[in-house]
């Protein structure tokens, strides 16, 4: 992650307008664009959607387990504010752990993207059409998925096209996040968007992240 000197002005300017203050329902983040995807590109994409294996954590030695709970509980109390149910941010956090790592992402750097697409709101909708945690465009249902733009509201199915999508930005930039993010959003080259994603994940960090 490149580091980054953003003011606290700086940083609620940019929640400002992308609507991280809102309640309303609606998400001001921008959407990915559609591009043409090779056979090879559209079947592997699809194969990674497809495969359905359950989000429950797997540790080789027990300091592993002991950081992954290190995390979640420092995590699950960041997060009170905007889940105030228990069971739910759990599930939320366990769910979006499993993802991150099954997409070789950075799990804060997801956590801080989710903040600035939805504001952890899973029922959101950009002026775009695009939905859920991590604002997926409903065309890629049709491209890799099964066609239920629907299923983009259920959490692990959009945290799952999410990290997919993110993960094929990241291939496609040769693992420049910066290139990548703006690829997420829609919006290739400005700053605005990939260093709003920098700026709230450090809301985030944790050392056993």
């Amino acid at each position: 992650m490149k580091p980054l000197a953003w003011s606290r002005r700086d940083c609620l300017l940019a929640a400002g307008a992308l609507g991280l203050g809102s309640l309303s329902p609606v998400a001001h983040a921008g959407g990915q664009l559609e591009e043409p995807l090779a056979d090879s590109v559209r079947g592997a994409l699809s194969a990674a959607i497809a495969n359905s294996a359950p989000p429950v954590p797997e540790f080789t030695d027990l300091e592993k387990r002991l950081a992954y709970l290190r995390w979640l509980g420092a995590s699950s109390d960041r997060l009170q504010r905007r889940k105030p149910d228990f069971q739910t941010r759990i599930e939320f956090l366990q769910t979006l752990w499993y993802e991150t790592r099954r997409a070789g992402l950075d799990t804060t750097l997801v956590l801080g993207l989710v903040q600035v697409e939805s504001a952890f709101r899973k029922f959101a909708i950009s002026r775009v059409g695009a939905r859920g945690y991590m604002q997926i465009m409903p065309f890629w249902s049709r491209l890799i998925g099964d066609g239920d733009a629907s299923r983009l509201f259920n959490m692990q199915t959009n945290l799952r096209f999410g990290c997919v999508i993110l993960r094929h930005y990241l291939d496609r930039e040769r693992g420049d996040t910066f290139l990548a993010l703006g690829r997420y959003n829609g919006s290739r080259g400005r700053a605005e968007y990939p260093n709003a994603v920098y700026a709230a994940a450090r809301n985030w960090a944790h050392p056993d992240a």
